[in-house]
């Protein structure tokens, strides 16, 4: 790690607590005590208002009530900081309503030299879903669902929620323990676990009609939860091979759920296991849709018969 960048990241590390001592510093970044204190008297030069206690047991201690200095960012991080903004363009993301004003207040962190390098970047680099003639420009289709902004604020305060979904014709209510909330093929997902039944649930976010926090006098903890998950493991039914061009299209998409294991030192070929439910029309379908988008660098070592024949009655269609 550079100096710089060292710096910064001890100085972030120090913004996050009350009281830290040398040999913390050493242990946590792996340099020497002198490159330790050297970096400590930098950071103090810089204007970090930092207390020291003498002794055995002596350390530093943040000031309270003392304006912390603005951390440096290098041209590198300005830039990944940058491109990432650029690249969330036309993703469905909350909180991005106000792209402009974002992007004018980044722009005013950094100095000018830096600014010129980032209006050129944006001039240049274009992303997926953008419109190239006019590269800010959002359209109603992008903005994420009203829900989602609802749904995050009442996580951050509790992971226990009651949410009211629309399927079909019916309303239905849950109780849920929520263990993640993602984005999969441009649809936001809730994934939890049913309190009242007991297993896992998908929910898109586009269904969920209302979600209030849940209050109730008996809790069940994270840890209990992942137990009884942990008991409900699905029986692996599905282990295909990947060869370099399989890998490939595995890189560019893939169902969240699944990972592969890499099975040569250049990552050249790997291996994938995981549950299918057929009894599930919809995930047959998308799996079927999946392998086929792989190609035909896979090899199958387990596959149910279900999926085997979809992908037969698929591959039949095309050469007909």
């Amino acid at each position: 790690m550079k100096k710089v960048e060292r710096i910064n990241t001890i100085m972030r590390y120090i913004n996050n607590r009350s009281y830290f001592t040398i040999t913390e510093i050493m242990r946590e970044f792996n340099i020497s005590r002198s490159t330790a204190i050297r970096d400590i008297r930098e950071i103090e030069a810089m204007g970090m208002p930092l207390d020291a206690e003498v002794g055995r047991d002596g350390g530093y201690s943040v000031m309270s009530n003392s304006i912390l200095p603005s951390i440096r960012f290098t041209d590198n991080e300005v830039k990944a900081l940058f491109i990432a903004f650029m690249a969330s363009r036309n993703q469905q993301l909350p909180y991005l309503k106000s792209r402009q004003s974002l992007a004018e207040k980044l722009l005013g962190l950094i100095p000018e030299n830096q600014q010129d390098t980032l209006v050129l970047l944006n001039q240049i680099l274009l992303f997926e879903g953008t419109n190239p003639n006019n590269p800010d420009l959002l359209d109603l289709s992008d903005l994420p669902h009203p829900m989602l902004e609802k749904l995050i604020q009442l996580l951050l305060l509790d992971s226990h929620v009651l949410i009211t979904t629309k399927e079909g014709k019916e309303i239905k209510s849950y109780l849920i323990y929520t263990l993640h909330l993602y984005r999969e093929k441009s649809l936001w997902q809730i994934e939890g676990f049913d309190l009242k039944e007991e297993k896992r649930r998908i929910f898109p976010v586009d269904h969920i009609t209302d979600v209030k926090p849940y209050i109730a006098k008996k809790r069940v903890t994270k840890k209990k939860i992942l137990e009884k998950l942990s008991k409900q493991e699905e029986i692996i039914n599905l282990v295909i091979e990947l060869g370099p061009k399989a890998i490939a299209q595995f890189k560019k998409y893939h169902p969240l759920r699944f990972s592969i294991s890499y099975t040569n030192p250049y990552q050249a070929t790997a291996v994938l296991k995981a549950f299918i439910n057929v009894n599930i029309p919809e995930e047959l379908a998308d799996i079927t849709n999946w392998l086929l988008f792989l190609g035909e660098d896979i090899r199958f070592r387990e596959v149910p018969e279900e999926v085997l024949k979809c992908l037969q009655d698929r591959l039949g269609l095309y050469h007909q």
